[in-house]
């Protein structure tokens, strides 16, 4: 039988103001679907501080740990815009003005009749070594180095770079999953659900609950990628609610009455 190859990524989400609440992080939804999509498996997120110690110590970590690392937020023209000097010192290498991205950036704001100063100029610093990553939206590059995807925080445009950086990655088998949802509290079928996970560690069991006018039900989730294998839980888990007398509910409650 072949091995299953896995491939495994992270996300590091940079900036006071998501910390704070001021804003609301819109990204990692989108990288996360983006990425199931090719098979790579988001194992873990971290939010942290525009504070040097901090990120350079989060994406050693991560890069290290994992496939791929993206990034979020820092690499704009503001001086609390410190993701690329963070980078460069995680990764020991000099942040240079990157000479494409200079005259994008330059053409860029020439075009708008705007001045191209010295804030604006910071976004074409760049890590020695590193390799661009388009910004059809504002000009304004991303940049990649060694495993560490590095793109802005505006969900526009970093969906926009993530697109970009999408048919680069060498993705994995695809997770497939099912859904089995019924009108049963899940402490109910908490005990039988514990035991198939049990049965079937290949498989990922998720009990999401949720609460509506005809009180408390729940959601089965099942993914993995042993087809087979998740067949049999799926089986297992229509049989279990079939002993209790509970019919399935065709369509699954709304995403926001579902735990995340």
């Amino acid at each position: 039988m072949t091995e299953t190859k896995l491939i495994s990524a992270a996300m590091l989400i940079i900036g006071n103001e998501v910390l704070s609440g001021r804003t609301q992080d819109k990204n990692l939804a989108f990288v996360g679907n983006a990425l199931g999509e090719i098979g790579i498996d988001m194992k873990e997120v971290r939010i942290v501080p525009d504070d040097q110690a901090e990120i350079v110590g989060a994406v050693n970590t991560l890069r290290e740990k994992y496939t791929y690392v993206f990034t979020s937020g820092g690499i704009g023209p503001t001086h609390d815009d410190i993701t690329a000097d963070c980078i460069a010192a995680a990764f020991g290498v000099k942040l240079e003005m990157h000479p494409l991205a200079t005259q994008l950036l330059e053409a860029h704001y020439e075009a708008q009749g705007i001045e191209f100063n010295a804030a604006r100029a910071r976004m074409a610093r760049i890590p020695e070594g590193a390799s661009l990553i388009d910004n059809p939206v504002s000009t304004a590059p991303g940049f990649r180095i060694g495993n560490v995807h590095v793109m802005a925080g505006v969900p526009k445009i970093m969906q926009a770079m993530m697109e970009n950086i999408l048919p680069t990655l060498e993705g994995g088998e695809k997770l497939s999953s099912v859904t089995i949802t019924a009108q049963v509290p899940e402490g109910s079928i908490a005990a039988a659900m514990e035991k198939l996970q049990g049965d079937h560690p290949e498989v990922n069991i998720g009990l999401y609950p949720f609460y509506g006018a005809d009180g408390a039900g729940v959601s089965v989730v099942a993914r993995g990628r042993d087809v087979a294998a998740l067949a049999e839980v799926e089986a297992a888990v229509k049989q279990q609610f079939d002993d209790m007398g509970m019919p399935l509910i065709q369509r699954p409650p709304p995403a926001e009455f579902l735990k995340g």
